[in-house]
């Protein structure tokens, strides 16, 4: 029986449906029309089988893939043209790489013939992204689409997750080949799921048993392997206290006895400090960046490193581990697990104590509770997580309304916070949210973000008014590029060279866009305004009028080991 002959574009819709697709976000343009003319017939009628949705620009369709894949577990795709529509994709691709983020960027490409010759649109898409994703491919025949898109969402979802590139010449795409879908389920050269060591298993273990002061480190690992339970199993047995990475905050529930909070520049002050008390330190699905380690050289020298990761090219790129688990963390913690001894660290768990009531005097309840003066950042998130019952998806952008709300939001469901931790990508938080609505369209999707972030990608307002996406909005707005700010205060004598914004009417932005909007500048106000946001259908913009100089405390300066992290900032 013959085959049936069709185009490399329905080829490609073929091929994502066997992906199990369902939403894609992009952008068209002349060299991937024939894509979106097969498109077409997928998004309508008794054929359906593909939401797309129209963002207003190509780098607000990565980070909204990426807001899809972090909530969902799922493959998030993006669709664009070639030229400056691929290029404009190379930030959230970075992004997404960076955070171990799975997307599949699909662009268009001048014809095979065109190549080379500086084409009206032409990129070399392969060359510029191959050091910032997993894999990337260029398609040059119909009949290698359904390979190659089979092998994409493999690398993309495999291992240590990220972002492949797919780069598809407009001959590909009006060919014909014939129709075989492709499964693909193993690569040459590429093992994602290591063997695991059960020697290290068992030197993991041994030291572990005979800690007396064990301190866990907790990753976005945990949450990309699935592997929630397993976690807890390890931390309850030998009772082992938890910090959690920016990206790990929800791998562990905030009000769990063992989690102590989080870590980095801008973490909890306990989990700092006693890292550097700490005689055995485990660090489970994390990379151990800059902005955990401070000084690495002045790092938890004390202690021995055991690192759980999946990834071998993590180990000992930073820290020198003694053990090092290479595997997936849903298989090794659980191997750990079985040989550990039941134990109790009632003593160790108890000095955390200590720390934390000393934040929680200089730090926490002038940030949640304050009495008089302007807004704060803080009050604003703890009244919008609790508003939500701690059961809401985080999405963050980048600076200080990044680490406050990430500080102050509480997490009791898994896969609840959507931020940009390893690139620090301003503009992230507004395309990811309403990726996130897609990705877990039950859930209530809280997307903070500050003036400067928010205005890198406001043309979004117009991809939320028609999709009436439910992003609840919240502008802490303060007229400055808060963090950069921060900065110049501290190590550049006060001087804020271009950091201070002038800022458009808000509310007028959202009425052009119909979409609902209030304002806070009265604390008396808030509770009823956050309320009304989160009671509201659909989509809502609250603008909070915050203190112009907060600061961010605690933190550990740049050129500090981590327990010489203050809880006051000295000009």
């Amino acid at each position: 029986m013959a085959k049936e002959v069709i185009t490399g574009a329905e080829a490609l819709m073929r091929s994502l449906k066997n992906e199990d697709v369902k939403n894609i976000f992009g952008y068209p343009g002349g060299s991937i029309m024939p894509v979106f003319d097969a498109l077409y017939g997928y998004t309508r009628g008794e054929k359906k089988m593909f939401d797309h949705i129209l963002v207003r620009h190509e780098q607000a369709a990565a980070h909204a893939a990426q807001g899809y894949a972090r909530v969902s577990g799922e493959v998030g795709v993006a669709l664009v043209t070639s030229g400056p529509g691929a290029t404009n994709t190379l930030t959230g691709i970075a992004d997404a790489m960076m955070d171990s983020t799975p997307i599949v960027v699909i662009a268009g490409q001048v014809g095979v013939g065109a190549l080379g010759t500086d084409a009206f649109q032409e990129v070399d898409l392969v060359g510029v992204t191959q050091p910032i994703s997993k894999w990337s491919y260029q398609i040059r025949r119909a009949e290698d689409v359904a390979w190659a898109v089979s092998r994409a969402f493999y690398i993309a979802r495999s291992g240590r997750p990220g972002p492949v590139v797919l780069d598809f010449t407009k001959n590909a795409q009006v060919a014909t080949c014939e129709w075989e879908p492709v499964k693909c389920e193993k690569v040459t050269s590429y093992n994602p799921y290591p063997t695991i060591d059960e020697k290290a298993v068992a030197e993991a273990a041994e030291l572990i048993n005979n800690a007396k002061k064990p301190f866990a480190l907790v990753g976005h690992g945990v949450e990309l392997g699935g592997a929630h339970n397993e976690l807890i199993e390890f931390l309850e047995k030998a009772d082992i206290p938890a910090g959690r990475t920016l990206l790990g905050l929800s791998a562990l529930p905030s009000n769990h006895p063992l989690n102590m909070g989080m870590l980095g520049m801008h973490g909890s002050y306990a989990t700092n400090m006693k890292t550097q008390e700490c005689d055995v330190l485990i660090a489970i699905g994390m990379r151990f960046s800059d902005r955990i380690t401070g000084v690495p050289s002045k790092y938890a020298p004390q202690a021995k490193i055991i690192h759980l990761d999946i990834d071998k090219a993590e180990i000992d790129k930073v820290i020198k581990t003694d053990v090092a688990v290479v595997g997936d963390c849903k298989q090794s913690l659980p191997a750990i697990t079985r040989l550990l001894n039941k134990n109790v660290h009632r003593e160790w768990r108890d000095s955390f104590e200590e720390y934390r009531q000393q934040e929680q005097e200089k730090v926490i309840e002038k940030d949640i509770h304050p009495t008089e003066g302007p807004l704060l950042m803080g009050e604003v998130t703890n009244v919008v997580t609790e508003a939500t019952h701690n059961e809401a998806v985080l999405v963050n952008d980048v600076g200080q309304n990044q680490m406050i709300s990430s500080r102050y939001f509480k997490f009791t469901k898994k896969l609840s916070i959507v931020t940009s931790g390893g690139f620090g990508t301003m503009g992230f938080g507004l395309p990811a949210a309403i990726g996130a609505t897609f990705g877990a369209p039950d859930r209530t999707i809280c997307c903070f973000f500050g003036d400067g972030g928010f205005q890198m990608n406001i043309q979004e307002l117009g991809t939320i008014m028609e999709q009436q996406a439910p992003v609840k909005m919240i502008l802490l707005n303060n007229n400055y590029l808060g963090n950069v700010r921060q900065w110049q205060d501290l190590m550049f004598g006060g001087r804020h060279s271009f950091t201070h914004m002038m800022n458009p009417h808000y509310a007028e932005i959202a009425k052009a866009y119909g979409i609902p909007y209030d304002v806070v500048i009265d604390r008396k106000d808030l509770q009823a305004k956050v309320e009304k946001m989160i009671s509201t259908k659909g989509p809502y913009l609250l603008e909070c009028a915050i203190k112009e100089n907060e600061d961010i405390v605690p933190m550990t300066l740049p050129g500090k080991s981590v327990d010489e992290m203050q809880l006051e900032l000295n000009y």
